[in-house]
């Protein structure tokens, strides 16, 4: 973990301290509003802000780059006091980062983790889940229920996010690597292909799964929205739910209606209220000038049949 200290003239650090929590307006660009669990998040940053008496402006990319980064130019030129972004995709961000740097705006990615990560700014700093755990997570469960179930050899299914997404890259590296490990190892992958992180996206896919004739014991997906198209296909063939392994990971609502149904297995919850209230007390942290961790981890938590009334919103 990497401490900064933001070095401000006298008189700005006077302002910084003088300045009440109201005068700050945050700037917050989201990828895509219509996600499930992107809008918990983005309903958590409004809450907290709230509390700190900051105030906000959202925007959505509507998953398009090019719009996100025009966004945050737009933002830079609005007078705001710093800036928060739920990325579209990794790959991205270096330039979001420069547009930040070069108008003095502290800015904290949130959720999906940015490709310059190690070379941020002193003024910038992310917050979000270790995205490989929620894979690790997921192997570690379907390879205990599927020897719960007495299988010796079997097969499982993987649909990935946007491929160019590091929450995709290492959500599916975390369940591979507890596939290589001696007592999971009877698990091989049969196919993994992207459902882009959309349910509508994932029903197409485990159709076409259907239709090919493979063979699976389970199904990993990235997020609730796919492993929930992938129910919402299987149930819609008439394919048996009692002998397949099905999981996802955030913990939506509708994933958590699902697993009371018996159809989701089990899920991985990211926590939305953790990751929004930690960027907005980490941008307000960066205004004033103290010392922040250039990155802020939220861990992952097993959501299963037994504790998922736990999780449901309060």
């Amino acid at each position: 973990m990497v401490f900064r200290l933001n070095l401000l003239a006298p008189a700005a650090v006077v302002a910084a301290l003088a300045s009440p929590a109201a005068a700050q307006e945050l700037g917050i660009a989201v990828s895509n509003f219509d996600d499930n669990f992107l809008t918990l998040l983005r309903e958590a940053m409004a809450s907290r802000a709230e509390e700190k008496g900051a105030t906000t402006q959202f925007e959505d990319a509507q998953r398009d780059v090019g719009r996100q980064l025009s966004q945050i130019e737009n933002f830079t030129a609005s007078g705001l006091a710093g800036l928060i972004v739920a990325p579209v995709d990794s790959d991205s961000t270096p330039a979001m980062t420069a547009v930040a740097s070069n108008a003095g705006l502290p800015l904290v990615y949130v959720n999906n983790l940015p490709a310059n990560l190690d070379s941020l700014p002193d003024n910038q700093a992310f917050v979000g889940s270790k995205e490989i755990e929620a894979g690790q997570i997921q192997g570690q469960e379907t390879c205990r229920l599927l020897k719960e179930a007495g299988k010796t050899e079997a097969s499982i299914l993987i649909m990935l996010g946007d491929l160019s997404n590091q929450a995709t890259r290492l959500r599916t590296q975390g369940v591979k690597d507890v596939l290589a490990t001696p007592d999971c190892s009877f698990i091989t992958v049969a196919d993994e292909q992207t459902a882009t992180w959309q349910r509508t996206q994932a029903v197409d896919l485990m159709t076409n799964w259907l239709s090919s004739g493979i063979e699976f014991d389970g199904v990993i997906a990235n997020n609730d929205e796919m492993a929930l198209g992938a129910v919402q296909a299987m149930k819609g063939a008439g394919a048996s739910m009692e002998d397949v392994i099905i999981a996802g990971v955030d913990a939506t609502p509708d994933a958590l209606a699902s697993i009371a149904m018996g159809d989701l297995d089990f899920t991985v919850y990211q926590s939305a209220p953790g990751q929004g209230s930690g960027a907005v007390d980490t941008l307000l942290d960066l205004i004033a000038g103290n010392d922040v961790p250039r990155e802020v981890y939220v861990p992952f938590e097993l959501v299963t049949a037994e504790n998922a009334a736990d999780y449901q919103p309060k």
